[in-house]
């Protein structure tokens, strides 16, 4: 970091020093007036050569005084040749506009639009020309981030902040503060299947950066965009095949600094049986010991390997450029986790609105991730009214964590003056393997030329998600004189269980459009109508074993000193799959939408109405007196949208929208049996969640003050009808029972502000985006009071508070240089997520929130001259940890450490810095 900041002082020096007889100018697009970066400017006869900045400027330094030809060129442009006078002083800023080489001195094929799709103004060229809101992340500002998965790469994007997994890397986006379950996820512009094994949304982190050719967040919806976004749309654009060959190749090593301060807590994965007992033998077979091999509880701790991350792509064009080759593909292993601190609270009592704090938890995960990626894609063009794409892709995510978690009692047995306390040590390994897949064959037919055109998509995809043989282990322990030791395998509870999870999910799809052209005066006017059908269908299962100590005296240390020497009681011998998570489910989608877009001189409009039909439904194989064990919900959605664009002048413009959005319910949120979630409490579906419905309204002002510089304001207002979100509620037929589970409570407000800057000047570039967001829903909660005889009554209270994930303050800055012919490029971001509710809970103003924090990055990159560079990325720099508290404070637990600035903590997670170093290859 030093040596950058020295980097950044030397070039600002030399800007100071530089005399008026320099060479200045700008180089163009001259179709679309944008600036040019990284053209080479040459002038002839001279050692004078210079690439030009981020805002298309270039300066040649002290040239000699004379009449000379300055040479201009860029990829895929004509080269120019001027002849120009250079003076002592006083040299006039030369403007240079270069156009691009047409179809004919390519190809006698017609390619359509081409270029470079990961270039940086094929981003801003979509942002400004774009009917609809968009935010576009280029291939080139990916690669030259500190990002290494898309869900990393989407939280510099204006309006939106990730939810990180237990590792600290991003996992989920949250849009414009509405939880990820209101967003929607597609790759190149078809909705892929979740591997969650409960919800419809799709993790991020399983996406490797690499194979991307540029990210697109749309934030408003057309009629022909899938209606299931209340928040947005994530598109991920994959590589496409270039108009002649290209090679990328990278590969990097790294460490985190967390593992360099402690060890690496691993298992022996390969041990796992990947089908559990009961699916092997049958239903009434009984387990023995035998069928559970001891490898996930033969612990090792040592320092881990490095990092190790890696990617190539090759992609060119054949016979006669009608054939387009692109082939990449990408593998990471990497070792992450964190340190964390997790005090557990009792249930809310009449003396006090919060909790005691009953335990303490110190927590070492230690997660190893080991991500691929594979994408192909083909295209063939027949003419140039006539092509056909097949594109294939396969993302892979196998994580081995390890949770070792030792507990403090603060109830019995606690003397924290004298060091003594009851102690309890619970090992989690799990192997999580997440898979998805799809292939798509699309065509694109004009009929009649600049009139009728049809294109059509054919899509299959699939995804997995498998948690076999998970093992949780308990032992207890004791704290005497400050010195912690292990004791005995407790003989009750569920000392030590083993589980098995799975889940599939199918999408088989079509997708069929018809466009019509009609021209009126200067005005162009596009008709389209079409559809799509979707087959969905999903499978889950569960099953779980139950072990206890066979003999609770045998004590650690004496009589067995490693937790494969235990000997277990298994108190369910055939297995639990009688469990909510086991069930068949599915799902029919049809769609259909009739839409209209009208391009005149200053007004471009596109709207129409999309009405789409679902028919969902589930099916619990092993129903436990549940009353509804097969349901379904039948309904259909009309969805109107309107977007228009206004020129106010040639350099800006006025967006306003309207569109109509829905969220479903997940398959698992319908199913009304009940179950345990991540081991902390009950959780069961709800059958009678209703969709929720949105009305979403968008304005916004852009400016582009020249061809690179942009500043955009924008404002948005959602009215949510039937907003599903999570609360715990009593069981009706049994009250002593509470459940964490999905309702519909009324109508909810969300909205906002968002500011997105970006501004270059020559070398250097900022881009910073902020957003304002404020949402509200009332929702019902519990107190416990004492009534006129003393006894302890529990009332329920409507409690207003923002939606689950939503942050009132977002922003995002990144500094930028790129160092022309010298090779250097360096990048600065960072991030600030505004506090906001992690966990929703049942009690009145008990919500667990998470504090707000910054996010630090940083990326350089040095080019040579035989196509070869060296890059270094750094994350997390400020070692910023992930804060949960209760937004009040309990005097029982003055004597715990867990009070501060009137807020009681809960979980503390610190994750440490992580860095990379590489090289990449590019021809």
């Amino acid at each position: 970091m030093k040596s950058i900041l020295q980097v950044f002082l030397c070039l600002l020096l030399s800007v100071a020093a530089a005399k008026a007889t320099s060479l200045k100018g700008y180089v163009y697009d001259q179709k679309t007036g944008e600036a040019m970066i990284g053209a080479s400017v040459y002038l002839e006869h001279t050692d004078k050569a210079v690439l030009t900045g981020l805002d298309g400027s270039f300066e040649i330094k002290h040239p000699p005084v004379g009449n000379y030809t300055l040479k201009v060129s860029y990829v895929m442009y004509k080269s120019l040749q001027q002849k120009i006078t250079i003076l002592k002083e006083d040299n006039p800023v030369l403007k240079i506009y270069l156009s691009e080489t047409s179809d004919k001195e390519l190809s006698e094929v017609v390619i359509s639009s081409k270029g470079d799709g990961a270039a940086e103004k094929t981003a801003r060229r979509l942002e400004q020309k774009s009917l609809s809101l968009i935010n576009v992340v280029s291939g080139r500002a990916i690669e030259a981030s500190p990002d290494l998965t898309v869900a990393n790469v989407v939280q510099r994007v204006s309006g939106i902040s990730i939810e990180r997994s237990s590792s600290g890397d991003g996992q989920y986006a949250i849009i414009r503060g509405m939880d990820k379950r209101y967003n929607q996820t597609l790759v190149n512009g078809v909705k892929i299947p979740s591997p969650d094994n409960k919800y419809r949304y799709v993790p991020l982190d399983i996406f490797p950066a690499e194979l991307l050719e540029r990210l697109e967040v749309n934030k408003t919806l057309t009629p022909n965009m899938e209606a299931d976004a209340v928040g947005g749309v994530v598109n991920m654009v994959m590589k496409d095949a270039p108009e002649k060959l290209r090679i990328n190749a990278n590969l990097a090593t790294g460490y985190s600094q967390l593992f360099i301060d402690r060890n690496f807590m691993g298992f022996n994965a390969s041990d796992i049986n990947h089908r559990s007992p009961y699916e092997i033998n049958g239903k009434s077979y009984k387990a023995t010991t035998a069928d559970f091999p001891k490898g996930t509880v033969d612990y090792t701790s040592k320092h881990p390997a490095p990092n190790l991350v890696g990617g190539f792509s090759i992609g060119n064009r054949y016979l006669n450029s009608k054939l387009g080759v692109l082939v990449a593909g990408s593998y990471q292993n990497t070792y992450r986790g964190s340190n964390s601190t997790f005090y557990n609270t009792s249930v809310v009592g009449a003396a006090s609105k919060y909790g005691t704090v009953m335990s303490k938890d110190e927590r070492q995960y230690s997660e190893q991730n080991k991500r691929s990626g594979l994408h192909a894609k083909l295209d063939y063009v027949f003419n140039k009214n006539h092509k056909l794409t097949l594109y294939n892709a396969y993302v892979d995510l196998i994580s081995l964590q390890t949770r070792d978690s030792k507990q403090a009692d603060f109830t019995s047995g606690y003397e924290p003056d004298k060091g003594n306390a009851k102690l309890n040590y619970a090992t989690r390994t799990r192997y999580t393997e997440q898979q998805i897949y799809n292939s798509t064959l699309q065509g694109s037919h004009q009929l009649i030329p600049e009139k009728f055109k049809i294109t059509w998509s054919a899509v299959y995809s699939s995804a997995k998600n498998d948690v076999p043989d998970q093992n949780n282990i308990n032992i207890l322990g004791v704290r005497e004189n400050f010195v912690d030791r292990r004791t005995y395998a407790p003989a009750i509870g569920d000392a030590y269980t083993r589980r098995w999870e799975r889940n599939t999910e199918e999408d088989k799809a079509g997708y069929l459009n018809f466009i019509y052209n009609v021209k009126i005066s200067d005005a162009k006017l596009e008709f389209s109508a079409g559809g799509l059908y979707r087959d969905k269908q999903r499978s889950s299962f569960y099953n779980q074993y139950i072990f206890t100590s066979t003999n609770p005296n045998a004590l650690y240390g004496t009589d067995f000193n490693q937790y494969t020497e235990i000997a277990w009681t298994i108190k369910n011998p055939t297995g639990s799959v009688d469990n909510a998570l086991t069930y068949d489910a599915s799902e029919k989608l049809t769609a259909g939408y009739g839409m209209f877009s009208l391009i005149s001189k200053d007004l471009e409009l596109i709207g129409g109405l999309r009405i789409e039909h679902t028919n969902q439904g589930y099916h619990m194989l092993f129903p436990a007196a549940e009353l509804r064990p097969v349901g379904s919900q039948v309904y259909t959605d009309f969805l109107p949208s309107l977007n228009l664009k206004y020129k106010l002048t040639d350099k800006q413009q006025l967006h306003a929208s309207y569109f109509r959005a829905l969220n479903r319910p997940g398959f698992y949120e319908l199913v009304p049996g009940g179950s345990l979630i991540q081991d902390d409490y009950k959780e069961k579906g709800n059958p009678d969640l209703k969709r929720a419905i949105a009305d979403n309204y968008d304005l916004r002002y852009d400016f582009f003050p020249n061809e690179t510089d942009q500043l955009l304001v924008g404002a948005f207002y959602k009215n949510i009808k039937n907003p599903i979100e999570y609360s715990f509620q009593a069981d009706p037929i049994r009250p002593q029972d509470t459940y964490y589970l999905p309702g519909n409570f009324g109508n909810a407000r969300n909205y906002g502000l968002e500011v997105d800057y970006v501004k270059f000047v020559h070398k250097f570039g900022i881009k910073a985006n902020y957003t304002y967001t404020h949402s509200k829903i009332t929702t019902p909660k519990s107190s416990r009071i004492r009534d006129e005889q003393g006894d302890l009554k529990t009332i329920f209270v409507d409690q207003s508070r923002p939606l689950y994930g939503q942050s009132e303050h977002i922003a995002n800055i990144s500094l930028l240089y790129k160092g022309g012919k010298h090779g250097y490029d360096a990048q600065l971001a960072a991030g600030y997520t505004g506090p906001r509710i992690n966990t929703v809970s049942q009690f009145l103003d008990n919500d667990l929130w998470q504090q707000g924090f910054i996010q630090m990055d940083a990326s350089a990159e040095k080019r040579f001259k035989n196509n070869l560079s060296v890059f270094i990325k750094a994350g997390n720099l400020l070692n910023t940890p992930t804060k949960l508290f209760i937004k009040g404070t309990n005097p029982e637990n003055a004597n715990t450490a867990t009070t501060f600035d009137g807020k009681t903590l809960i979980r503390n997670d610190h994750y440490m810095q992580t860095y990379l170093l590489g090289v990449r290859y590019k021809l």
